[in-house]
C-alpha cells in the first residue's frame, strides 16, 4: 500500500488532498532500493502526482489573466521529513517527497540522480503505480542522456567535499568515530560513480548491481584514502567514456519527453467537460510547453 496514502489516512501527513488522491507513482528509495539494507525503520519515499488542472495550467482559470495576474496557487512538490510512525513493533521514520508531475519530468530530463534512481528502482520498491505511473516507468530510458554525466559528477563532487570537510552529528557520528570518516558520504560517492558508468556504457541502470561493494564501504572496509583514489581514477575513466559513449544521446530528448508528459496529462484530464477535443489538446500542449520552459529556466 502507498506510504503516502497510509500516513495521510492516519493524520501523520499534512499534504494537500490531491497529493494522495491523484498520486500516480510512489517508490521506496535509499539503501533499500540499492540492495544494501532490508531495514525499513528509516524510509525515504519519492513519487509524483497530477495536481488539479488549474494548477498545472493556470490560464484555464477564467479569472486568471496570463502575464498580468500572479499565479493563484503554485505547487511544485510536497515534502515532509521525520514522520514518526509508532504503529509497528519498532517506530519507523519516513521522509516523503511527492512532486508535481511536470517538475518530476523536468528533473528527470535534466539527469537529477535522485529522480533517475526513482525511475529505475527494483520493482519490489514500487508501492503505488497507476496507469500513468506505469507509462512513465515503461519509458524511463527516454530520460537518459549525457547530461546525466554532468549532474551525477556534480553530486559526486559534493559528496567527496562533505566527506573531507563535514563533521557529522547524530547517528552518523558513531560511524565517523569508528572509521575515522563518514562512510555514508563515501558510500554515496562510489554509488553515483557506479551508476553513471552503467548509464554511459549500457544505456541502462541496475541500482543493485554494485550492492556488495557498497555494503563493504558501509562496513568501513574502505579507507578514506582508498575512496579518494577510487574517485580520482574513476573520474578520468568516466570522462573518456562520456565522450565515447554511443548508448545515450548527447542532449536530453526534450521533445519526446514533452510528448510523453502531454500523453500523461491527456490521460488524466480526459474527463474534462469540453467537447472541443482538438482545442483542448492544443491548449494542453501549449500549457505544457509554457510550464516546462519555466522550469528549464529555473533549474
Amino acid at each position: 500500500m502507498s506510504y503516502t496514502k497510509s500516513l495521510q489516512k492516519r493524520n501523520l501527513l499534512n499534504a494537500p488532498s490531491f497529493v494522495t488522491k491523484q498520486l500516480q507513482y510512489e517508490v521506496i528509495m535509499g539503501s533499500f532500493a540499492y540492495g544494501c539494507s532490508s531495514d525499513l525503520s528509516d524510509t525515504d519515499v519519492y513519487g509524483f502526482c497530477v495536481p488539479p488542472k488549474n494548477i498545472v495550467f493556470p490560464h484555464t482559470n477564467p479569472n486568471y489573466i496570463h502575464l498580468y495576474d500572479a499565479v493563484p496557487f503554485n505547487f511544485e512538490q510536497y515534502q515532509q521529513h521525520h514522520i514518526q510512525d509508532h504503529s509497528h513493533n519498532e517506530a519507523r521514520e519516513y521522509d516523503i517527497t511527492i512532486y508535481n508531475i511536470v517538475k518530476y519530468f523536468k528533473l528527470c530530463a535534466n539527469g537529477n540522480p535522485n529522480m533517475i534512481d526513482s525511475l529505475f528502482v527494483p520493482y519490489r520498491c514500487i508501492t503505488h503505480l497507476s496507469p500513468i505511473g506505469e507509462l512513465v516507468r515503461e519509458n524511463r530510458h527516454l530520460f537518459l542522456s549525457k547530461k546525466c554525466w554532468h549532474t551525477f559528477k556534480g553530486y559526486a563532487y559534493s559528496q567527496i567535499h562533505k566527506m573531507n570537510t563535514k563533521h557529522p552529528t547524530g547517528k552518523r557520528l558513531e560511524s565517523f568515530t569508528k572509521f575515522g570518516y563518514d562512510v555514508k558520504f563515501a558510500y554515496h560517492l562510489v554509488r553515483l560513480l557506479d551508476e553513471i558508468q552503467q548509464i554511459l556504457s549500457t544505456g541502462d541502470l541496475n541500482l543493485e548491481q554494485n550492492r556488495e561493494q557498497l555494503k563493504a564501504i558501509r562496513r568501513g572496509e574502505w579507507s578514506q584514502e582508498k575512496v579518494i583514489q577510487h574517485f580520482e581514477w574513476k573520474e578520468k575513466d568516466l570522462e573518456q567514456l562520456a565522450q565515447d559513449s554511443k548508448e545515450i544521446p548527447h542532449r536530453p530528448r526534450y521533445t519526446e519527453i514533452r510528448d510523453l508528459l502531454f500523453k500523461c496529462l491527456k490521460m488524466h484530464f480526459q474527463t474534462l467537460d469540453d467537447e472541443r477535443t482538438e482545442d483542448v489538446s492544443k491548449e494542453l500542449y501549449c500549457g505544457i510547453m509554457d510550464v516546462l520552459n519555466k522550469f528549464e529556466r529555473r533549474i
